[in-house]
């Protein structure tokens, strides 16, 4: 079992930053990859960035080139660097992290959630 905690949400002014922080506990032998989710009222959770085991990276277009996601493997810790926040940033933001039951068959685990706020 692996416990995930956010952290570093917060308000912030539009053209701001925060910095998250996910740090997961538990029954850990191997994280795959993790990664960080955002759902606004009404809408449906959506990947922000991903970051596997190996270092690769991923992010949703519209946070590209603003966002940087990291990863420190001996804390299992996740981090997202958010720059240049924006209005549509606002959001509830979701750890996630991927775990290997067997070679083939993975669980996922969540957070919280953390709120972002960004005021125009």
């Amino acid at each position: 079992q692996v416990q995930l905690v956010e952290s570093g949400g917060g308000l912030v002014q539009a053209g701001g930053s925060l910095r998250l922080s996910c740090a997961a506990s538990g029954n850990i032998f191997r994280i795959n990859a993790m990664g960080w989710y955002r759902q606004a009222p009404g809408k449906q959770r959506e990947l922000v960035a991903g970051i596997t085991s190996g270092g690769s990276t991923n992010y949703a277009d519209s946070v590209k080139g603003r966002f940087t996601i990291s990863r420190d493997n001996a804390k299992n810790t996740v981090y997202l660097q958010m720059n240049s926040l924006k209005p549509e940033d606002t959001a509830v933001y979701y750890c996630h992290a991927e775990a290997p039951m067997t070679i083939s068959r993975t669980t996922d685990y969540w957070g919280q959630g953390t709120q972002v706020t960004v005021s125009s």
